[in-house]
Order: structure tokens, then C-alpha cells, then sequence
């Protein structure tokens, strides 16, 4: 039983997920703040798009009169 206590205490195999999982999750968290920035600067762009084109006065040009 001690040899197992021992052996259990000397084991580092756990401390490396627990680390994979960290950095996971920080990559993760990343990158859904990044996707949240892209979504909300392509949402003003498009209504700027949507403005500009609304305020626009589109004319015909008359030929031969």
C-alpha cells in the first residue's frame, strides 16, 4: 500500500492534461473574444454600408434627346 502511495505521488501524468486543458481552454476563450470583435465590426460596417447606400440617389442618363 505505501509503494502505491508513493508511486501515485510520483505520477506527473495528470498535471500534464490539467495543463493541456488550461491552455485549451485559454485558446478557446481567445478565440471567441477574437469572433466577437470580427462580428460586431463586420455588423457596424454593414450598417454603414446600409446608410450610405440608402441615402444615394441613383440617375439615368438620356440619350439622343
Amino acid at each position: 500500500m505505501i509503494k502505491f502511495i508513493k508511486n501515485f505521488r510520483k505520477d506527473e501524468d495528470g498535471a500534464v492534461t490539467v495543463d493541456w486543458v488550461v491552455l485549451t481552454a485559454a485558446v478557446v476563450a481567445l478565440a471567441a473574444i477574437a469572433y466577437n470583435q470580427v462580428r460586431t465590426g463586420a455588423s457596424d460596417l454593414a450598417g454603414d454600408v446600409q446608410s450610405a447606400l440608402t441615402s444615394a440617389t441613383v440617375t439615368t442618363p438620356t440619350f439622343g434627346n
